[in-house]
């Protein structure tokens, strides 16, 4: 969802940066870059070691409650879609494929963005706080696949960031990989593309015979 679908990672990036001042810290880019695509428990992780701070049960749990409250004020309203984000979802309605929403943005907040998505694109949905353990592990998206009823190694994730490949390649999907904010490495269940704009079903088609 975020970086993928929506353009909103910038709306999280105001977040942490406000968070790190919160503490006392300016959140570093290289911190920053780390954060894209983890989960909850994992994000809170980062950011504490990260600013060098002592990661106390109440301490991360007040830092959880500032986060989330935030981002939730940003995400307010409509968010920015990613090009070509729109066109490919309604692509894949059209061409009667399933289509599952895996985020690791917990339900609460993955709910502003499906305001902005429309349920209507998905067949289903999966958050970070459904399953026991985030991406990179595969966990979520064996889930999506489960729910949608198909195998892992017939579907293909679109994805941003390094963890997300990570955990879509683990579950056996294929991946396309449209970066956003940062770099994603090349790797042999990995087909790139610079945006979503006239994805096609035969493009689809083709990522999924190139890990075949």
């Amino acid at each position: 969802m975020d970086g993928t679908l929506l353009d909103s990672e910038k709306l999280w990036d105001i977040g942490v940066r406000e968070l790190a001042r919160e503490l006392g810290h300016e959140m570093t880019d290289e911190i920053r870059h780390a954060l894209i695509g983890s989960a909850g428990p994992d994000a809170m992780r980062i950011i504490f070691t990260g600013l060098g701070l002592e990661p106390t049960v109440a301490a991360v749990e007040q830092a959880r409650i500032f986060l989330e409250r935030r981002v939730a004020e940003l995400m307010t309203g409509a968010i920015p879609w990613r090009p070509g984000a729109k066109d490919a979802l309604a692509m894949v309605r059209a061409a009667g494929l399933s289509a599952a929403l895996v985020t690791n943005t917990k339900r609460s907040l993955a709910e502003y963005g499906l305001d902005t998505l429309g349920r209507d694109f998905f067949d289903t949905s999966v958050c970070g706080d459904e399953v026991p353990v985030g991406k990179p592990d595969p966990a979520i998206y064996l889930r999506a696949a489960e729910l949608l009823g198909v195998d892992p190694k017939h579907c293909v994730a679109i994805e941003d960031s390094p963890t997300g490949a990570r955990a879509a390649e683990a579950a056996g999907c294929a991946v396309l990989v449209v970066p956003c904010e940062i770099a994603v490495p090349a790797g042999p269940g990995r087909v790139f593309r610079d945006t979503l704009v006239g994805l096609t079903p035969a493009d689809l088609l083709q990522v999924r015979r190139a890990v075949a």
